[in-house]
């Protein structure tokens, strides 16, 4: 038998949360890092190229946005990884491209437009971008961890669920109804 003081402390991975709270909580600490950054790149642009200021705090922004979204906005549980950080980064590097390709075909159409004209358009591209980047995020980079949960569970059956700390393993467990809860993939 083994000590109980000898086991690695283990934990549950929580259940995603709904598409429709996540996509406010995404909003709620994408928009509030994005609000943050738009005052934070002219402060920063004092002592600094204003390209390069925007370059920093875009990488600090993905940076803080990325390690959110996998700690509160997909329930993950834990700070983001290695391979979902490139994948963010990715999604925001391809974000930031397709706004800034629509900033400039609308120059390309329109040689001076309205300040209004223009921010209309950025914010609409920031949206659609944003609703893009949500569903990568969601479908793909920090839905890696459910799918090699429910593929574990598949291959080695309940068993293979980590026990909350402080709980005992017995070779049987007891469902009420004699009915075994089901992973939803």
């Amino acid at each position: 038998m083994k000590s109980p003081l000898a086991q690695k402390p283990e934990t549950a991975t929580p259940a995603a949360p709904r598409p429709i709270a996540s996509f406010i909580r995404f909003v709620i600490f994408g928009g509030g890092v994005g609000v943050l950054s738009s005052f934070a790149v002219p402060l920063l642009a004092r002592t600094m190229s204003w390209a390069v200021a925007n370059a920093i705090i875009t990488v600090a922004s993905t940076l803080l946005c990325t390690e959110l979204h996998a700690r509160f906005t997909f329930a993950e549980g834990r700070g983001a990884g290695w391979r979902e950080h490139w994948q963010s980064a990715g999604s925001a590097s391809a974000s930031y491209l397709a706004t800034g390709a629509a900033v400039y075909v609308l120059h390309l159409v329109q040689p001076s437009p309205a300040m209004l004209t223009e921010q209309i358009l950025y914010l609409s591209a920031s949206g659609l971008a944003g609703i893009g980047r949500f569903t990568i995020l969601r479908l793909y980079v920090f839905a890696g961890r459910r799918t090699r949960i429910a593929r574990s569970l598949a291959q080695h059956g309940p068993a293979a669920l980590p026990l909350p700390t402080g709980t005992r393993h017995s070779a049987r467990t007891s469902w009420a109804n004699d009915s075994q809860p089901q992973l939803a993939a």
